[in-house]
């Protein structure tokens, strides 16, 4: 073997030596991400209530409303939170995060205003799937005490939805569907047309084509958050900053 051999198979393994490092430099930082990831995982998974710990791993603020849609909230014009704490009765107030208000198992959670709005989240909300009466009372009762009120509600499963706004106990405009329209009310805002809301008359056939009907519930489920926006707030825009920063109050119903 002469030189020229010797030299090219030093090269050839320098060569090898340095590819190896590098795959293997590439494989311990992806190593290194899963791990992370799988830590930062178990810590949102084992504790849904503390979202802030999860926040101060993410490069942005972490915004539960975006991975647990709400079902169903308020939007009260108001920034008076205790007027909204003693309208809907709230027991056992304690202060809270917005994941913690997301997560918990508390039946309301009133956030901290926002552009002038307070919105509620929780189960403790009636829909008008179990009774719209009860819904109804509720909504105007809430209402004659501070005066803007509105009320959303969306399932993806059922494609149930509702929409309503009232002003000092009066309904400007309402209505549900939960297999059927249960509720409307009012002259369709300009707002419901832009969006492109499908609503339905008391015992209206939508038609007999079931695809068609279904198009209709999915659109208005979708759409929902954006007549939200358009009334008030859609949730899932807020801003994550504030969300990051500002506490609001959990509690639970009579």
């Amino acid at each position: 073997m002469d030189a020229v051999d010797i030299f090219a198979i030093a090269l050839l393994a320098l060569l090898g030596f340095v590819l190896g490092g590098g795959v293997s430099a590439v494989l311990l930082v992806r190593r290194h991400l899963r791990v992370r990831r799988r830590r930062i995982g178990r810590l949102h998974l084992e504790r849904p209530g503390s979202a802030a710990e999860f926040s101060r791993f993410s490069l942005v603020p972490f915004n539960p409303l975006q991975v647990k849609p709400p079902a169903r909230w308020l939007a009260i014009r108001s920034r008076d939170t205790q007027a909204v704490q003693v309208a809907l009765r709230l027991n056992n107030p304690q202060p809270c995060s917005w994941a913690e208000g997301v997560f918990s198992a508390r039946k309301l959670f009133i956030a901290p205003p926002i552009n002038g709005w307070t919105l509620v989240f929780g189960a403790g909300l009636p829909i008008p799937d179990d009774d719209v009466d009860v819904c109804y009372r509720f909504l105007r009762e809430l209402s004659q005490k501070l005066g803007q009120v509105q009320f959303f509600q969306t399932d993806p499963i059922l494609q149930h939805h509702a929409w309503a706004q009232l002003e000092s106990g009066r309904v400007v405009r309402a209505y549900a569907w939960a297999g059927a329209t249960l509720w409307n009310q009012g002259v369709k805002t300009s707002a419901e047309i832009a969006v492109g809301m499908n609503c339905f008359g008391y015992g209206e056939n939508p038609g007999s084509d079931d695809w068609v009907l279904a198009d209709h519930l999915v659109a208005n489920v979708d759409k929902v958050p954006q007549l939200a926006q358009r009334w008030s707030l859609d949730p899932a825009e807020i801003n994550l900053r504030y969300v990051a920063h500002h506490q609001g109050i959990a509690g639970n119903t009579n």
